[in-house]
């Protein structure tokens, strides 16, 4: 992963893609996001973190059977890739080794 940069609203939409595990698009995927970090989010920035996502190999994406409450409109799916899983688990090492860097005062 190391020539690519995840911000930190990408990182938050993969997470949130990981989590909806075979249910992942794009109205899901914003109440997921809202619901886990009390966070309001709009549509249209989760489908360009998508995008991106899916230009760097994070996710991968299929669409879906077609269904009655979307008109007969398919939904677009999106699902983790080896790479992102990969990516997530650096991301959470890294996290996980810069909070054990902080010192604790009541230890000093």
């Amino acid at each position: 992963m190391k020539g690519t940069y995840l911000g930190e609203f990408e990182e938050v939409v993969l997470l949130a893609v990981a989590i909806r595990s075979g249910d992942a698009y794009g109205a899901a995927i914003v109440n997921e996001i809202e619901q886990q970090m009390n966070r309001s989010v709009n549509l249209g920035a989760v489908h360009s973190a998508l995008s991106r996502l899916q230009e760097k190999g994070l996710v991968s994406s299929e669409m879906g059977g077609m269904t009655a409450e979307r008109g007969g409109r398919r939904k677009r799916l999106y699902s983790v890739t080896a790479y992102g899983r990969r990516a997530l688990e650096e991301i959470r090492q890294l996290r996980n080794q810069m909070w054990d860097a902080i010192p604790n005062p009541a230890l000093t």
